[in-house]
């Protein structure tokens, strides 16, 4: 039987599928026997091995007749937010318990054209809304490194599948850090690109002005080839971008620009970095930050100016202000996007009711999630009249003055942001079940990437917690339209550390 984990990275598998030393069919069926067989049952909300053989089926004929791509027979998994036929799209909500849509979101599309081969779906806080994949109608996700732990959230399946080598990629979706937190939590790396860069088509709204899609896999190499799938100009999508700096928004930008930033670093010698100034934001190391987490990224920063960049101090002095003014807009962007969940058009319907007011009433009872509900009713309130003004409004004028600190720092101050991901390793599943705005709390260091629009992603950077066996993430933050060279960056630190190499050992 063939093992997935035999292959540590997407270019070592896709040499041995096109050069036929296994088939994708093979692989496709061990690796749905490694799915079903996973210790976890809740990481796969819905697999069906006749969709995922079909596609493999394709990926092999393609492969025979030489038309294969860097990503054909890859097999990889969506989060369950990403709208897909033949699958069920749950939004891991009693509301969608049973929902099947009739197409594929944008990004489905795209990566199935690139010749991936889906194993299913995977969990993630409902409707998008928590930090650790316990909001999950269908149970909670534990993290392959312990099996007592968060895997983060919202896309805690997406990366708890990657660190246990079940798909060497997933997609995920980011309103406000949730691919770069449970990256960093599960060891893996995640990437959030400029907000626009990925249609959002198809893809299940939490709040959309925040929404974006972006995938995890074990390195930033890995990444690359899947977020050039995953980009590009969306006609179906109002927000998406048809230019990024003035050049085409489209296949291939994300490569070009990884392997022009490799080509620049590469010339440099012994010191590839030479003239890379990171900007470390005093903000990010305050007492809320765990002393084995706040070592292991200065470790990591160290490391870089080891490669020849310098580190430069600078402040983003409303980091603090980034909670109050996510938890006011996305709640407030949440209660308008859940409306449609009425009862009566589609997803779950009260059995019992009077009439279509107590319909509605009850089906939103009974469909949605004690988050969910909470964020709604909050998000209900700052709209309603008398405090839109004093609440959403003024939110957005704090989002635009973080905007404006972090333009500020990457325009004269450096070239790419650097700091931690989470204050602490991941907590014991069910640690703040009586107190969600510690959840809340812990969104500190990506919330403002998130508000500002700005490319933010995480990579493996040590260890850490009472065991000393936890993982730690470097957050790295780049200018609008950066993705490339923050991938770039990312694969130099990698090429020098291991961190990205090490697996759970019960994984």
């Amino acid at each position: 039987m063939t093992q997935l984990s035999e292959f540590h990275s997407i270019q070592a598998l896709g040499d041995a599928l096109r050069e036929r030393r296994l088939s994708a069919t093979e692989l496709a069926r061990d690796a749905l026997q490694a799915a079903r067989q996973y210790r976890d049952p809740h990481v796969f909300l819905h697999i069906d091995d006749a969709l995922t053989l079909a596609q493999a089926q394709a990926a092999d004929a393609a492969l025979a007749s030489g038309q294969a791509g860097p990503l054909t027979g890859i097999p990889i998994a969506h989060k369950d937010l990403f709208v897909t036929q033949g699958w069920r799209t749950t939004a891991a909500s009693r509301m969608l318990a049973n929902y099947v849509s009739p197409f594929d979101a944008t990004v489905v599309s795209h990566l199935r054209a690139a010749g991936t081969v889906s194993l299913g779906k995977l969990s993630c806080d409902e409707f998008a809304m928590g930090s650790g994949n316990e909001n999950s109608a269908f149970g909670p996700v534990s993290n392959p490194w312990d099996a007592e732990r968060i895997p983060g959230g919202s896309s805690g399946g997406s990366a708890a599948a990657v660190a246990a080598g079940l798909v060497l990629g997933a997609t995920g979706t980011d309103t406000g850090g949730s691919v770069r937190q449970p990256a960093a939590y599960c060891g893996v790396s995640g990437i959030k690109p400029t907000y626009g860069t990925i249609s959002r088509y198809g893809i299940i709204a939490y709040a959309s002005s925040l929404d974006q899609a972006g995938p995890l896999a074990r390195s930033a190499q890995d990444l690359v080839p899947l977020l050039d799938a995953m980009s590009g100009f969306d006609p179906q999508d109002s927000t998406s971008l048809e230019s990024c700096d003035g050049r085409p928004n489209a296949a291939g930008r994300i490569q070009g620009d990884y392997a022009a930033a490799q080509g620049a670093f590469a010339a440099a010698g012994q010191q590839p970095l030479k003239g890379l100034r990171i900007g470390v934001p005093r903000e990010f190391f305050n007492e809320g930050l765990a002393p084995d987490v706040g070592t292991a990224v200065e470790a990591a920063i160290q490391a870089f100016v080891a490669l020849g960049a310098t580190r430069v101090d600078i402040s983003l002095p409303r980091t603090r202000l980034a909670i109050p003014a996510y938890y006011v807009i996305a709640p407030a962007e949440a209660s308008s996007n859940l409306s449609r969940y009425d009862g009566v058009r589609y997803g779950h319907r009260a059995e019992h009711y009077t009439d279509l007011a107590d319909m509605t009433s009850r089906s939103r009872a009974e469909g949605f999630g004690d988050e969910v509900r909470r964020r709604i009713l909050v998000g209900t309130y700052v709209l309603s009249h008398g405090y839109y003004d004093a609440y959403y409004l003024q939110a957005q004028r704090v989002r635009r003055m973080i905007v404006d600190d972090f333009q500020r720092a990457l325009a004269q101050d450096c070239d790419v942001i650097m700091g931690p991901v989470t204050p602490t390793v991941a907590r014991r599943i069910g640690d703040n079940r009586h107190d969600p705005i510690a959840d809340w709390l812990g969104d500190i260091y990506t919330l403002g990437v998130s508000l500002a629009g700005l490319p933010g992603m995480s990579i493996p950077c040590g260890f850490g917690g009472e065991s000393g066996h936890l993982p730690i993430g470097l957050q790295i933050v780049g200018r609008y339209f950066d993705e490339g060279r923050l991938l770039a960056l990312a694969d130099r630190y990698q090429q020098v550390t291991d961190w990205h190499q090490r697996t759970p050992e019960h994984a």
